[in-house]
């Protein structure tokens, strides 16, 4: 009677560990832990740029899509140039930008979330996986955009670019 409790509590850590493999494995396909990126909203332009960069791959360029309180506004593959990114160690190139033109908002809070497009293997299934952190914008009554400074200076910092930097490329 023991052996066969012992037996039966083995079985059930060996069940437990393949469910857990399986688990991991399936998790890693289909959200890879290797795409890297930001965004940011630019005031005098109305747009939302950034970078993303594949670890696994580093020299394709990642297709991106920007939704803005939770409406998609626009797919393309970043393929801009930001030469701060390589500075700072991210890339191997300088091609990884993208940059959305946001027109039409109205005035207001709004959100927006920029994702890294990522297909399977054999392109029959696609994930979106967040860059960054939420990019919150308020649009005045003139359409005139208006970003929190402690927001931006908290992106760069986390990204270990000066300021300067990073506006001038965006």
């Amino acid at each position: 009677m023991t052996r066969l409790v012992n037996l039966l509590i083995a079985k059930s850590i060996l069940e437990t560990i393949l469910v857990g493999t399986i688990a991991v494995v399936v998790y890693l396909n289909a959200f890879p832990p290797t795409f890297h990126g930001w965004g940011e909203a630019v005031a005098g332009t109305k747009r939302i740029s950034g970078w993303v960069v594949n670890d696994s791959d580093p020299w394709r360029r990642v297709e991106v899509q920007l939704f803005v309180d939770g409406k998609l506004i626009g797919t393309q593959v970043a393929h801009l140039s930001r030469p701060d990114v390589v500075a700072a160690g991210w890339s191997k190139d300088e091609w990884h930008g993208y940059s959305f033109e946001v027109t039409g908002l109205k005035a207001g809070s709004h959100e927006a979330r920029v994702y890294a497009l990522h297909s399977s293997a054999n392109g029959a299934r696609y994930t979106l996986q967040m860059l960054g952190d939420p990019i919150r914008l308020e649009v005045n009554a003139d359409g005139s955009w208006k970003i929190s400074p402690a927001t931006a200076q908290r992106r760069n910092v986390e990204l270990g670019f000066s300021t300067w930097r990073l506006c001038a490329v965006a």
